[in-house]
């Protein structure tokens, strides 16, 4: 395993302080005390805490979009593929922050610059994107049923990130098992229902 440099350090440091006392509460004398340096040597890699804060969200947004950026112009696989591929990289990463930043995202962003919150905001808009035109392919190839995909889109990736609050290894399901989960469930609501056919009750016997 690659020794981890002096930045990718702090930043895991950080993002746990983040997560247990808070953006606002936590000081760059605390990020120092957890990487083990005086305060004054955390300013050799950041200029202050909103960067150590920006470069925790700018890398776990470019880290969900990486495996999953070619899906905006792919045409060769079907919309279940592009799902499922969604699905299982999303979980994978979110789970692996699981306890250094579970919501983090959610409340973090007013805490930026106007111009950090853009390029975030930004990398989750190329997100939902990606995610409307799969849904979009699947319902002009008549595998998915015709919905509002903005909505549809902002569930599925609610569903994923919600995963930080509850989920444990050691309540029995791996990532992978939940992964197909989702999958499953997030298919079942968007597959198109096959019309079924009541069938008639015989006439009575006189």
């Amino acid at each position: 395993m690659p020794k981890k440099t002096p930045n990718r350090k702090i930043l895991d440091k950080a993002r746990t302080l983040f997560w247990r006392k808070g953006y606002i509460s936590t000081s760059m004398r605390d990020i120092a005390a957890a990487y083990g340096c005086k305060p004054a040597n955390i300013y050799n890699f950041f200029p202050n805490k909103e960067e150590i804060l920006f470069e925790v969200l700018l890398e776990e947004m470019e880290q969900i979009i990486a495996p999953i950026k070619h899906l905006d112009e792919d045409d060769g696989t079907t919309p279940e593929e592009q799902l499922r591929l969604i699905i299982v990289s999303h979980l994978k990463l979110t789970l692996s922050y699981r306890r250094s930043a579970k919501l983090l995202f959610d409340v973090a962003l007013d805490n930026l610059s106007r111009a950090k919150r853009k390029r975030i905001v930004d990398l989750r808009d190329t997100y939902d994107r990606i995610i409307r035109k799969i849904l979009h392919r699947g319902m002009d190839a008549g595998c998915f049923r015709v919905i509002d995909e903005k909505i549809a889109g902002f569930m599925l990736a609610s569903m994923i990130t919600r995963t930080r609050l509850w989920y444990h290894p050691k309540k029995g399901v791996s990532v992978e098992e939940l992964a197909d989960f989702i999958f499953e469930f997030a298919l079942n609501g968007l597959r198109i229902e096959k019309l079924k056919v009541t069938p008639k009750t015989p006439p009575k016997r006189k």
